[in-house]
């Protein structure tokens, strides 16, 4: 049977010694370069040692940090240490100035959602009330992933993270709205839509169309952004406009 690279990864990362795996992981993470290693990000998640994982998340390099932030996932699915310890790493990585930080932040909570969904409702209803806007990007991101939209409830939740982080812009005034947060929460609603949407379109397309009813600039400019994605424009009708 054919070995993936993340398999091959996972056999080299539980060969080495812990002390050895933040050189590896310096030498194959494929920075500097356009595109960081996945495979290997998440090969690490699968086999890191807990206390590597709680230490990486916190390193100065930032791709040593995505490792150890993707992984925290795993630790909160297998109850390894205390939860709040692990989840308040985890929020604050979700505010990490690095956007791949940020972006492994999310596949953390994906990670947790794979095996046990109703965790993962519960900790993006919790985030996408947090005040901070990049942690409810985080919580909007990490539900709006097509291989967790397999059930009513998870389904349900991604539409009401996107609705209830619209709402959290619509509620500032104009000047707010130029927080670089503010902006990078309002980009990730410009594609999470489209992903709710999709994955149940009887439950989803009457959500859209309350978004695309609203006369908010920054509402209307997220519902047009989702308009533009295959996967949305196929189920609704053209754009009147």
């Amino acid at each position: 049977m054919h070995e993936t690279k993340t398999g091959r990864y996972r056999a080299a990362l539980r060969a080495l010694p812990p002390d050895e795996v933040p050189e590896y992981l310096d030498v194959h993470s494929g920075l500097p370069g356009p595109r960081a290693d996945l495979e290997l990000l998440a090969a690490f998640g699968d086999v890191a040692p807990p206390d590597l994982v709680r230490t990486l998340a916190q390193d100065p390099d930032e791709y040593r940090r995505a490792c150890g932030t993707a992984a925290l996932g795993r630790l909160l699915v297998e109850g390894v240490g205390p939860a709040t310890e692990v989840l308040t790493t985890l929020h604050d990585r979700a505010a990490d100035p690095s956007w791949r930080v940020r972006e492994a932040a999310a596949m953390a909570l994906q990670r947790v959602g794979d095996d046990d969904p109703r965790a993962l409702r519960e900790l993006v209803g919790a985030w996408v009330a947090d005040a901070d806007p990049l942690v409810r990007r985080a919580a909007v991101a990490g539900v709006c992933e097509p291989r967790l939209l397999h059930d009513p409830e998870t389904v349900q939740a991604a539409l009401d993270a996107c609705r209830e982080a619209g709402g959290t812009i619509a509620a500032l005034p104009p000047d707010a709205r130029r927080d670089p947060g503010v902006r990078t929460l309002r980009q990730a609603l410009g594609y999470c839509w489209s992903v709710a949407v999709a994955a149940d379109p009887g439950r989803g397309l009457p959500a859209f169309s309350a978004l695309e009813s609203s006369t908010d600039p920054d509402l209307a400019w997220v519902a047009r952004e989702n308009r533009k994605k295959t996967r949305l424009r196929r189920l609704l009708p053209p754009d009147p406009g």
